[in-house]
């Protein structure tokens, strides 16, 4: 049960610490006079993506134990994850936050793993979301989690994908 708790004190930490970065990312594209156009899935997102985890948390305490394999899994999956979203975090720079922004006249970003994947942002939360259900023996919320907000990040992807082309005058998306 100290696993458990200790796994999902340092998600929830890791949480928190990229809630602020976006914070403070937003406060510096608003000045810097970033568009965040209307019509995004964001409000859907920022219910979902804590929820997730507290209702991990929840099954994975009220089950009180951890499947040795797949929590050595889950684990590595959530690293390999979040290795992957903080390096597209900085790749992104300061244009990176929880809400999309546009910066006329920026340049789409194409450096890092964006060289290889239009999105790795959002696959690496994916992997999160699989990684931390694993970890927690989340076996109920899990799927269901995952699958709710799969949905909810596809609409993101189509949005996100939208703006971009209209913005840059590109296509996105591989």
């Amino acid at each position: 049960m100290k696993l458990l708790a200790f796994t999902w004190a340092v998600i929830v930490g890791l949480l928190i610490a990229e809630a602020r970065l976006s914070r403070r990312h937003e406060a510096e594209l608003d000045a810097r006079g970033a568009i965040a156009p209307p019509g995004d899935v964001y409000r859907w997102m920022a219910v979902l993506y804590p929820l997730s985890f507290v209702l991990m948390g929840t099954e994975g305490a009220w089950r009180a134990s951890v499947v040795p394999g797949w929590f050595a899994a889950g684990v590595l999956l959530f690293a390999a994850s979040k290795a992957l979203k903080y390096w597209a975090i900085r790749s992104l720079g300061d244009r990176w936050s929880f809400r999309v922004y546009v910066v006329p006249g920026a340049p789409l970003v194409t450096t890092g793993p964006y060289r290889y994947v239009a999105h790795p942002n959002y696959l690496a939360v994916a992997g999160e979301l699989v990684g931390a259900a694993m970890m927690m023996n989340a076996r109920v919320s899990g799927p269901v989690m995952v699958a709710a907000f799969g949905a909810v990040l596809w609409a993101r992807i189509r949005f996100e994908n939208r703006i971009l082309a209209s913005m840059a005058g590109v296509r996105v998306g591989r």
